[in-house]
């Protein structure tokens, strides 16, 4: 068992609280705690007690530590990232691409030279990146577009002479039409469009309307955020999820989403490509992301944990990752996986035992258990566990 020492992302979305409790520090008034980063992904990787990076570990051992089979599957490399993401602003409205896409644009990006750090750059590695996020707190997001007649009866209720064209586009040939004509708008059109529908859907926020009543306070949330931005006018397209805690949502690659707040357990393929389309200061590489969107409308499942060996376990169907809540009492639980796990503590203190002794882990700390390790754990506490979904 290796316990790791994990970085913290500092964005400016991020929660002054979460993170900071649950690591038990102090934290400035001033700084955020965005991401809580627990893997052996090469841009942040977990740091072991002997002082290496977990990665590099991992390069140096890579059978002891992944077991054979993850290797002979993902290569020498952990292909899972586990984070805790608390979220007190909405974050960029975003899409992941599937792996071959990923590993076209990361091949086309390298030959042309663009450094990593180069803020222009569109894919950081040749990895797809589905995603879990899991509701620690009341946690809600956009996910994927609604069914386009409800789109279409949510942008008519506006009356709005300036969303006649999105209606068009919409009503005839479909998202593929409607979303990229939105994003490319530009100058006084954009502007005088997303201003047009804040100040709409605030009037129906402000007159009680309770259809799409979140959907428009929503947009006029986010038009304040970002004065201008059409992701405004695309969240009126979104599914709107309100998680409550222990739900968790499963997101595709080309899945369009914006995390909007509250605060949960991540576990996705260890890779950091995003592809944003709006809600952001950052770069939006728009041909790249119409490229991996996924139009597909309709609702997104809610996912409900079914019980497993070692607790609450949230299915997935990609083999990169599987996730688990685990709730410990006093007595010794077995969670021996086949290949390599994560565990973070969240509540309580558990008590691991292994081969080579016994290890504390207290609240906000995770350890590494390489794959196949015999490991019992004990309580009261309550962990997550991340492994692969290899059968």
């Amino acid at each position: 068992m290796l316990q790791l020492t994990s970085a913290v992302r500092h964005y400016p979305w991020g929660s002054r609280t979460v993170i900071p409790e649950l690591l038990g520090r102090a934290s400035p008034a001033d700084l955020p705690h965005a991401e809580l980063w627990m893997g052996a992904h090469p841009d942040e990787p977990s740091v072991l007690a002997d002082g290496r990076p977990l990665d590099k570990a991992i390069a140096e051992e890579p059978e002891r530590l992944l077991g054979a089979p993850v290797v002979a599957r993902f290569g020498p490399r952990l292909p899972f990232l586990m984070k805790v993401l608390a979220a007190d602003r909405p974050l960029s409205l975003q899409a992941h691409p599937t792996t071959e896409q990923a590993e076209a644009g990361y091949a086309a990006e390298e030959a042309a030279g663009i450094p990593q750090t180069d803020p222009t750059r569109t894919f950081k590695d040749p990895c797809h990146k589905p995603e879990l996020i899991l509701a620690l707190t009341t946690f809600e997001a956009l996910c994927g577009f609604r069914p386009v007649e409800e789109s279409l009866h949510c942008l008519a209720k506006l009356q709005l002479p300036e969303l006649k064209p999105t209606i068009a586009a919409l009503a005839r040939r479909g998202l593929r039409a409607a979303i990229p004509q939105l994003l490319a708008l530009s100058g006084v059109r954009r502007t005088s469009l997303v201003e047009a529908v804040a100040e709409a859907a605030a009037r129906f926020v402000a007159a009680h309307d309770p259809e799409f009543i979140n959907t428009y306070r929503w947009a006029a949330n986010l038009a304040e955020a970002y004065p201008g931005d059409p992701g405004v006018v695309v969240s009126l397209m979104c599914n709107h999820l309100k998680l409550a805690p222990g739900e968790a949502v499963f997101l595709p690659a080309g899945n369009l989403h914006a995390y909007l707040c509250g605060a949960g357990v991540e576990v996705m393929a260890s890779s950091d490509n995003v592809l944003r389309g709006g809600l952001t200061a950052k770069h939006v590489d728009l041909a790249a992301l119409i490229e991996v969107l996924d139009f597909t409308d309709g609702r997104v499942p809610v996912i409900h944990p079914v019980l497993g060996p070692a607790g609450l376990r949230y299915p997935v169907p990609v083999e990169d990752f599987d996730l688990t809540r685990v709730q410990l009492d006093a007595q010794a639980g077995v969670l021996t996986t086949r290949g390599p796990q994560i565990l973070l503590c969240t509540e309580g203190q558990a008590v691991l035992a292994a081969a080579d002794g016994e290890l504390v882990v207290r609240k906000g700390a995770a350890v590494f258990v390489p794959a196949g390790e015999p490991v019992s754990a004990r309580g009261p506490a309550v962990l997550y566990r991340s492994t692969t979904n290899l059968h």
